[in-house]
Parts: structure tokens; sequence; C-alpha cells
């Protein structure tokens, strides 16, 4: 008896024994030495197939889209689809609703008083003297990141940096406990930072500003890299009135002479795709300086390539500077994969690749083709319903502001003269449904309920923030923008807005495609998925379980 108990309690010892040892290994979670998640700013998603034949095998988005996996439809679910919301949305997984990030402006109906998306005039510059350029934190945004949350879950350990040419492409992909966000001072032609993160830029950043690789670029000026017939091909015709001329009034087609700007007017290279090229070359020197992918930690690097966006707003989806734009970064962005195969090693480390948002064809372009399109500016707006409000009611300015479509109340007024809110209300979307460029327009405070298709309807509940966003939302036609007398902008639900790239690539990633609709506040989940880790704290995106192994 006595051996038979003996052999039970050996067995039941081994046994647990065991299972320990195997609940050890399960445990044990693999993951990527580094993540580098790219923005390309104001990509349209069929980009990625109308220059197919333009990008090349080695090039950056046939190596995604060969070897990783891309999601070909995915949308932007909010109002209004720009820059500051879209890396909002991407990093947090949120909507403006929840994340707080209402527009690249705002007016604060607290504050009441215009507000940008990353001003903090606690702060001071780091590396600059150009004072407000400097004064920038993240502390605008009300949630974590997913570049918090790696933060949080290795207990600081790791390093998490974000870099653009743009102050919010940078600060608000960190997060708000970055190591570090650096940005472009178009005053200097150097890479900046606030004393949010830091008292002076280290070593690397002030030998990297000191060499003046913006000169460098100058000095190639901005010439054709494809053959000419190509831009024929693919493009609208390349000296037209409705484009913008960033260069100078008379710098109207390709090539253009930048040579005159060196060591002048460091602004005019963010609208060439020789500022995606720079940033490139400070996202290798980040991470060889930074030590990024060599840690026992997941580190994280936030790339957001400005330059399409000022070259689209200048001159159009359909330009010749624009597919110029974009031959050039799939070399870019091929290069940076090199670097990491390279570095961090082919299969340590992660990549996605998405946009902020997409853009619209310019208005007289698709004039010029028989389609719809026209131009109503927010400016021009507030001052014809001023107008028309003071005959009214024999009041002035009872329109604070009108940005991103929103109608914002001069509620102060409103309310001290005793004025009926909704007799205004009334008034103004009566005025404004005659208006050939409008669609419908929607009492902001009641959107769930508005009589509008579902989809619109849905983004306008995500975007409504009661401190930040106006009372009533114009809905304009199809291809109508606000923009001024020449370019294009963005910011409706339309797809030509909200459909926009996502590539993932790497470490832990499939290789395939998928066509059931995602959403942009899905990215930050996929990656917490593949992490192991914590989704951010306003969160309301899911999994796309079909990327992962």
């Amino acid at each position: 008896m006595k051996r038979i108990i003996l052999f039970l309690v050996t067995t039941i010892c081994a046994s647990s024994a065991f299972t320990q040892k195997q609940s050890t290994t399960a445990t044990t979670v693999s993951k990527p030495k580094l993540v580098v998640g790219i923005v390309v700013d104001q990509m349209r998603w069929d980009y990625l197939y109308r220059f197919s034949d333009v990008y090349k095998p080695a090039g950056g988005f046939k190596r995604l889209m060969g070897e990783g996996f891309t999601c070909d439809n995915t949308f932007v679910n909010y109002l209004p689809t720009v820059t500051a919301c879209g890396h909002a949305c991407v990093y947090t997984g949120s909507v403006p609703a929840i994340h707080g990030i209402t527009g690249n402006n705002w007016f604060d109906n607290n504050l009441q008083k215009t507000i940008y998306c990353v001003e903090d005039k606690t702060v001071q510059a780091v590396g600059s003297n150009s004072g407000d350029a400097g004064q920038m934190s993240p502390n605008n945004v009300w949630v974590t990141t997913i570049t918090d949350e790696l933060r949080l879950a290795n207990n600081f350990r790791n390093k998490v940096i974000g870099i653009s040419m743009k102050d919010r492409g940078a600060i608000i992909p960190a997060g708000h406990a970055a190591n570090a966000a650096y940005w472009y001072d178009t005053k200097s032609g150097n890479f900046i930072t606030s004393t949010y993160y830091m008292k002076e830029l280290p070593d690397w950043m002030q030998q990297f500003n000191n060499k003046k690789l913006v000169d460098d670029y100058y000095e190639k000026n901005w010439n054709l890299s494809l053959a000419k017939n190509v831009y024929e091909k693919y493009c609208d015709t390349d000296d037209n009135a409705y484009e913008s001329k960033p260069f100078g009034k008379d710098a109207l087609t390709m090539p253009y002479n930048l040579q005159q700007f060196k060591g002048k007017d460091y602004s005019k290279i963010a609208s060439t795709p020789f500022a995606n090229d720079l940033l490139e070359s400070l996202a290798q020197t980040t991470i060889a300086s930074e030590k990024l992918g060599s840690g026992d930690a997941t580190d994280f690097l936030a790339v957001s390539f400005s330059s399409p966006d000022y070259v689209g707003h200048s001159f159009g989806p359909n330009s010749w500077e624009q597919l110029d734009t974009y031959a050039r970064l799939d070399i870019t962005i091929g290069n940076l994969l090199d670097y990491l195969d390279k570095t961090i090693g082919k299969n340590n480390y992660t990549v996605f690749l998405t946009a902020d948002h997409a853009g619209a064809h310019i208005p007289e372009f698709l004039q010029k083709h028989n389609i719809p399109g026209g131009r109503w500016d927010d400016g021009e707006i507030r001052k014809e319903l001023n107008d028309y409000l003071k005959k009214q009611f024999s009041q002035p300015n009872l329109i604070s502001s009108v940005m991103e479509h929103d109608i914002y109340f001069n509620h102060p007024v409103i309310d001290s003269l005793k004025l009926s809110e909704s007799d205004i209300k009334k008034t103004l979307t009566q005025y404004l449904l005659k208006k050939d460029v409008l669609l419908n327009v929607v009492d902001k405070h009641k959107a769930a309920e508005a009589t509008i298709p579902a989809k619109i309807r849905e983004m306008l509940v995500n975007g409504y923030n009661p401190a930040r966003s106006g009372d009533l939302q114009l809905i304009m036609k199809t291809g109508v923008m606000d923009a001024g007398k020449t370019g294009m902008s963005h910011g409706v639900w339309n797809p030509y807005d909200s459909h926009i790239p996502l590539l993932f690539y790497g470490w832990g990633i499939k290789h395939g495609s998928l066509n059931r609709e995602t959403y942009m506040t899905d990215i930050s989940a996929t990656v917490a998925a593949l992490l192991h880790i914590q989704m951010p704290s306003g969160c309301i995106g899911k999994v796309i379980p079909e990327v992962l192994k």
C-alpha cells in the first residue's frame, strides 16, 4: 500500500511540474524588435493600383503588397477627414467624440477661442528660435495611444519616437509617454521638439541638422523622374490655372528651380518629394542613434510623410507633381525597408502603412470632364451667414466660426440677448438648403436622429464632441470642397476623402488581402493584438484577425 501511495504522489508531482513547465512555455510571448508605423499624409487607396506600373519591383509599395497583407476596403469612420483627426484615430483606435481631436483646428466652446490641435503654451521650443513652432505637445489628446500602451506594457523600458515634417504628424502618433517627437521648422530648416520631451536636442540630432540636407536637395532641383509620356498617360495636362503655385507665380510647370531657395526659404521643401527623402534619412539616423530595435523590449518609430499632402493641396491627384511624388516615395519607402532588413533583420520588425485621409479631385478638373464639383470656402461661408443673420435678428456676429464645415454659434451673445437658438437654427437651415452646393444641413446635437444615410450619420456622431464641435454641420454635394480659388482639399464623408490604404508587413503578418470593410479605428486594435498588449483607452476598433499569423 505504501508503494502505491508513493507512486501516486510521485506521479501527481511529476504531472504538476510538467503542467507548470507547459504553462510557462505557453505564456512566453515572442514579439518584434521594432514596429514602424507609416502614415502617408493624403494618400488615396487607389494610388496603390492606379500607379502600380510606375512602382519598382523592389520599391516600397510592391514589396508591402507582394509580401505583406493589404486591406483594400479600409475607411475613415468619422468627420472631418483631416490630418490631426486621422493621426489621432490611427494611433488611438478612437474617434473625435472620444479622443477629442475634432480637427486640425477647432473653436473651443468653453474657452471661446480657436485652438490648434497640438498647441501647448506651457512648453517652449527646443532647437529653434521660432517660438510658436515649438510650443507643442500631445496634451489635447484625451486618451492613450497604442504607443502609450506599448510603453506601459514594457514598464517604460522601451523607446517610442515620432518624426514628421508636420508637428501634429509627429506628436500625436508618439503619444503622451513618448521618449521624443521631432518635427520640421520651416524657418530654420531644422528638426525641433519642445520642452515637453527634453531640455535640449540630442547631439545626434544637432549633427543631423548641421548637415543642412535641405540645401543639398534644393541643389538637385525638381526634375521629372519618369519619361514624359508616363505623365501624359496618367495625368492631367501640366499647366493648369486651377493649380496653386507654391514655387512662385511664374513657376507654372515641371521641372522646378529649387536652387533659388537655398539658404533663404526652407519652407519650399515641404511641397516637394525631397521632404520624404529628408524624413527617411532622419528615420535611419534615429534608428541608429537611439539604437531602436536593439533592446529586450519592442521599440516603436512613428513616421508620417507629409509631403504628399502639401503637393496634393497645390496640384491635385491628377497632376504630374503628385504622380512624381508617389513614384519617388515608392523608392524612398523601399530604401527604408532595405535599411530595416540590414539593421534590425528581415524577420524582426513589423511595419504598417496607412493614410490619415485621402483627397478629392480639383473641382475645375472635374468640371472640365463634365463631372460635378465646386468650391465654398469657410471664410466666405461665415461672412455670408453673419450678414444674413444680421438682417434677420438685427445682431452682427452671431456665428463665431466656421471650420471643417462646422458652424459654431456665438452662444455668449445669443444667451445675453435672450435670442432663440432654435429660431436661429431653423432660419439658417432654411437659408442654407437653397444653396446649390449643399446636400443637407444637420443639427449636430441631434445627429443621431438625422434623416440622412446611416453611414454619414454614424460619421457625424463619431465626430461630434460637445466641447469642440459646432452646432450645425454642412453636408456638401459630391465634389464640392472647402478650398480657396486654386488647388484642392479634403475633409468630407465621400470615398474620395475617406477610402485609405492599409498594409501590414513583416513579423507576425500573413501574406494576403482582404476585401471586407475595415476601418481606421481597427489599426491600433490589430497592432495591440499582434504585440499582446492592451488596446488604447478609448479604442472602439476591432482586431482584423485575417492579418495575423
